[in-house]
């Protein structure tokens, strides 16, 4: 299992943030400048290529913050 540090950087490859964000697992995911449903379906396809985890809209939905992402790996 990567490390959060290691996720948040595949977190933001997999949003591909316009400008840099300063991203930590305290951070709200709606408090980010461009999450919506195109960096969710990124966010998506991360876990299932980088990780073999397949995760759902509703899993996101569910999810607040950077942590509550990370651990839907475990």
């Amino acid at each position: 299992m990567p490390t959060i540090e290691q996720f948040i950087d595949s977190f933001q490859t997999a949003v591909d943030f316009q400008e840099p964000v300063d991203v930590t697992p305290e951070t709200e995911l709606r408090s980010l400048p461009e999450w919506d449903s195109l960096a969710a379906l990124g966010v998506i396809v991360m876990f299932d290529v980088e990780y073999g985890k397949t995760i759902t809209g509703d899993d996101l939905k569910n999810c607040v913050t950077i942590a509550d992402l990370y651990k839907l790996l475990g």
